[in-house]
């Protein structure tokens, strides 16, 4: 039952090329980097990913995308990404757009069994209809598309068909981890992770925190172990910050209602 491995570098030993891979995060919170990292050093190629976002720029995934190992990404938003706009584009990378609610759901879905299911999301768009670039060639031509999907009317509304996803690894980042695998995720770090862990038919946890089994209290976990193959220990020290915006801040001899007001866009603090 315990699931613990030495190092990041064993836990992806066996991700060979051509897997694909449901990885956590939204953005730079909650992404497994060390295991992200791991795989890069590690050489697998031709990867497909189930995320959020790829990676941003050089960061997260965003590594994978820029030593070419990654042939297709199933994501819900891939702005803010330089280099797979450009592999996009330029036909090397092919792209298979969702909604970010139905990503989530289809990720549920596969790590439950269910094989599809039907949302109003995406109903009268080409979500629905196809016809979303999913491939362009070197020259900047699309040459494959979304297919249409199924659409069905229950109660007076029109419902479009999502299937299932499963993956052949889940990568995730736990706050706190058991050695049976037992996990806790952060605040907003519990957004993809579940649900890729759920996913994969074989899921890595890399963990902030590794504690004895039962001293998570059994309401507490946020993904049951029964998901989770294989455990490894990072520590908290590589968390990123996406997006750093502050404000200055008044000094002490200055009252509140006298200091100046923040610029406009730079009224908060974003970190992973």
């Amino acid at each position: 039952m315990d699931k613990v491995v030495s190092s990041a570098g064993e836990a992806v030993a066996d991700i060979a090329d051509g897997a694909t891979l449901a990885v956590g995060g939204f953005g730079l919170c909650g992404v497994p980097f060390a295991l992200i990292e791991a795989i890069l050093e590690q050489g697998a190629g031709r990867l497909t990913t189930i995320s959020n976002n790829c990676g941003v720029d050089d960061q997260a995934l965003g590594i994978l995308l820029y030593a070419g190992r990654i042939t297709k990404t199933i994501s819900s938003f891939v702005g803010g990404n330089k280099e797979l706009a450009r592999l996009y584009l330029s036909g090397q990378l092919e792209v298979e757009l969702t909604p970010q609610g139905s990503l989530a759901e289809r990720l549920r879905a596969g790590g439950t069994g269910i094989p599809a299911f039907f949302t109003p999301t995406g109903v009268g768009t080409l979500v629905a209809d196809g016809g979303i670039p999913v491939r362009y060639d070197a020259d900047g031509n699309v040459v494959q598309t979304s297919p249409p999907k199924e659409v069905r009317v229950f109660d007076g509304r029109e419902y479009v068909l999502e299937t299932a996803l499963t993956a052949d690894f889940g990568l995730v980042r736990a706050a706190i981890g058991d050695r049976h695998g037992n996990l806790v995720f952060r605040e907003s770090a519990r957004n993809f992770n579940p649900l890729a862990g759920m996913a994969g038919r074989v899921t890595i946890a890399e963990v902030e925190e590794l504690v004895e089994p039962g001293e998570i209290l059994p309401e507490s976990v946020h993904l049951p172990g029964v998901y989770v193959q294989r455990v490894v220990v990072v520590g908290g020290a590589d968390k990123k910050i996406e997006k750093r915006t502050t404000r200055p801040r008044p000094s002490a001899a200055t009252p509140q209602s006298d200091a100046a007001p923040a610029a406009a866009g730079t009224d908060g603090i974003q970190e992973s």
